[in-house]
């Protein structure tokens, strides 16, 4: 399994990271970042003809899914998990996908 992001998901992951230090500061999320950064592959997504989520900020994720030709999502924003399914992306709450794909 590969970790897919565009510029405009990282930049977004980077958002939320600097809201939680601001709102929490003992929380460092660093080396989460980091992580995501080293061990995913980054790919410029091609833009969507019209909006699909309810919040058009979560089209980046499925316009980087199309693009790729990625089928899951990892997700728990109520926006994207309602659009699970549209062009065959399957959105998955964290819990979901490690009980469906990581643990046997």
């Amino acid at each position: 399994m590969t970790l897919v992001v565009s510029p405009q998901i990282l930049e977004e992951y980077s958002g939320t990271f600097n809201d939680l230090r601001n709102k929490y500061p003992a929380v460092d999320a660093t080396d989460v970042m980091d992580l995501v950064l080293v061990n995913s592959e980054i790919y410029q997504s091609k833009s969507l003809v019209e909006s699909v989520c309810e919040d058009a900020d979560d089209d980046m994720f499925i316009a980087c899914a199309m693009t790729v030709g990625v089928k899951i999502i990892i997700s728990g924003d109520k926006h994207l998990l309602r659009v699970s399914g549209y062009e065959d992306i399957q959105v998955l709450k964290p819990r979901d996908f490690v009980e469906r794909y990581l643990v046997r």
